[in-house]
């Protein structure tokens, strides 16, 4: 007997991973944190998110996640536009406006937290992010609880600052270690980057 594709699904998802253990495993992935923001007609919205990533450098394009419930997703629909903030980590308390949970005096999802100017596409800006990409919609994708942007970057603004880190509920910031250095491979470690380095140059 042969096993339709929606008992396949089922129990695929069975055999997987269960929902707690993967949340959990997730929980201890260091992602950057990033506020999306977009501007227009529709009025001003942001969301904190921590899935952004590079998808091309030819064209320019990032990627964002943003569950299916904010309501940003509404305006970035209208406004065919938005801007990805990579906060340094003096904005803490800006990723946690936007994640919803506004510190005492604050309102959910409140613009006065941060010094905001407008991206050339409208888009609210950070004024002193690590990174900024202004983009417009590529193309949109519906990935389970979240909705997928893919943006074509036409804009671009960063400044020397220490990115803000996530991790285990906690906020951090980038720390440099030692490289790792092996005997028996001589020439590793830093005097194989340095030397990767100058070759690609």
């Amino acid at each position: 007997m042969s096993m339709s594709t929606k008992d396949a699904a089922t129990n695929a998802r069975a055999a997987g991973a269960p929902r707690d253990e993967f949340i959990a495993a997730m929980g201890r992935v260091a992602t950057g944190v990033t506020v999306v923001s977009t501007g227009g007609p529709a009025g001003r919205f942001a969301q904190t998110v921590s899935a952004m990533c590079s998808v091309s450098a030819d064209p320019r394009l990032v990627l964002v996640c943003i569950n299916a419930r904010s309501p940003i997703n509404a305006a970035i629909r209208e406004h065919g536009v938005f801007n990805v903030n990579v906060l340094g980590k003096q904005h803490d308390h800006v990723a946690d406006t936007f994640a919803g949970r506004p510190w005492p005096g604050k309102e959910r999802w409140d613009f006065s937290c941060g010094e905001w100017v407008d991206a050339p596409s409208g888009s609210p800006r950070i004024r002193d992010a690590v990174a900024s990409f202004d983009c417009t919609v590529h193309e949109t994708v519906e990935a389970g609880t979240h909705l997928v942007y893919i943006g074509r970057v036409t804009s671009v603004d960063s400044h020397e600052a220490e990115p803000l880190i996530y991790s285990a509920q906690t906020y951090a910031k980038p720390e440099p270690i030692e490289p790792s250095v092996f005997p028996d491979y001589p020439g590793s470690g830093p005097t194989y980057r340095q030397q990767k380095k100058e070759d690609s140059q």
